[in-house]
């Protein structure tokens, strides 16, 4: 099949189109911030990764723009060659003292990090062991590997281990999200850990969700654990707390110093640009000068649980500001979700294959510069929609 052919056999999206409630490439006309402008009329946004609300803070802008005026707007070239900038070492400095480790290396996406470094690590004698939900960057990187790929049941921890078990001398790599991104539960590392340590096996963190969110000063899911020393590969995001873009991975000297080497996915793309850097460094400053802002978002989390529960609406295990509300089947997510957007509130539709079929949902995500009132109005929105929707509702279980 040529691949024009393959493409004209592609046909739902277009059918979702047709019917008025295709949902993605929504273009937003301002800012990201607790409310956006979409098609000249405002809209609540509950579907941002700006936990922090830190997009729009006047620190990050002005570092962005002093940045492009002393580097320029790109590097023009990888960071192992001509692409290296005083500000990526900085930034690389101030991560690794933040994770609590020897030292930390930049990529210029969260994906390419989870490429890079699972296919560079995993050699044929290895094997890589995931939890069925991890995030896609970590399934393509298992599948960059030359070693096995083992996947065990969400957060069954009796499934992890049946799995070690069967690997015997090969070396393994546990890569774990720290917080789901579409169920927003937290892996279980405690467990995750003494397994890893039982069965010889390295634990890597995919910090993305966890960082400005989870533990002490929200150094992630490591922290919030109390596990810094016994992980030990951290990696994270700036795209979301961090109001930039590109990642990052932290470990021993030695293990950077190898990727550095070794990771294809740096080698062979183009650096991180000067004002992505110098954002994501003006957020990590003002995470850590403002704990305040990640209390806010706790307690903005919590009210948004109370009000979901107060409409029975099931919250399933999340535990964290990204909020699931479970539909059932993919159109009728897509209907909700347009609907929502027509009420004047945005949310994101998960549908199959990213979870199975009878299982869509809309998933929310909270800042900590939503106010209570926004958050009610939200909840009041959604209760309306999905009674207009036909949405069967329970109690929820959390």
């Amino acid at each position: 099949m040529r691949v024009k052919e393959r493409a004209e056999h592609f046909t739902i999206a277009n059918d979702i189109r047709e019917l008025g409630i295709y949902p993605y490439f929504r273009p937003i006309e301002s800012d990201q911030d607790t409310e956006v402008i979409i098609e000249g009329k405002k809209v609540l946004m509950m579907g941002s990764n700006n936990y922090l609300g830190l997009t729009n803070h006047p620190e990050v802008k002005e570092a962005a723009i002093e940045a492009v005026n002393r580097y320029g707007t790109g590097c023009a070239g990888s960071r192992f060659l001509n692409g290296t900038l005083r500000i990526h070492l900085q930034l690389e400095e101030e991560l690794a003292e933040f994770t609590g480790k020897e030292a930390a290396l930049l990529y210029s996406t969260g994906f390419q990090v989870n490429q890079g470094v699972i296919s560079a690590l995993v050699g044929r004698d290895g094997a890589v062991i995931i939890d069925r939900t991890d995030h896609a960057s970590i399934i393509d990187g298992c599948r960059m590997s030359y070693g096995r790929t083992c996947k065990f049941e969400h957060n069954d921890m009796r499934a992890l281990e049946r799995v070690l078990s069967g690997l015997k001398d090969m070396n393994g790599l546990i890569v774990i999200d720290g917080v789901f991104s579409m169920e927003g539960d937290i892996a279980n590392l405690p467990e995750i850990e003494r397994l890893a340590s039982e069965y010889d096996c390295d634990v890597m963190v995919d910090d993305a969700h966890s960082i400005g969110v989870l533990g002490p000063g929200g150094r992630g899911t490591s922290a919030h654990f109390g596990l810094e020393d016994r992980i030990q590969l951290i990696m994270g995001t700036f795209s979301k707390s961090l109001a930039s873009i590109g990642g990052f991975v932290a470990g021993d000297a030695v293990l950077i110093d190898y990727l550095k080497h070794h990771s294809r996915a740096l080698i062979f793309s183009a650096s991180p640009p000067p004002a992505s850097v110098a954002s994501a460094r003006a957020a990590l400053r003002i995470m850590q000068r403002e704990p305040e802002r990640i209390d806010r978002l706790w307690d903005n989390t919590r009210h948004l649980w109370d009000g979901l529960k107060s409409i029975n609406v099931d919250i399933g295990r999340s535990q964290t500001p990204i909020v699931p509300v479970h539909i059932g089947d993919d159109l009728n997510t897509f209907r909700v979700c347009h609907r929502l957007q027509d009420e004047g509130v945005f949310v994101n539709p998960v549908v199959s294959p990213a979870v199975s079929s009878d299982s869509a949902l809309i998933r929310l995500s909270i800042m900590s510069t939503h106010t209570f009132d926004q958050i009610d109005r939200a909840v009041e929105t959604l209760d309306k929609v999905l009674d207009e929707c036909g949405v069967e509702r329970e109690p929820a279980r959390n």
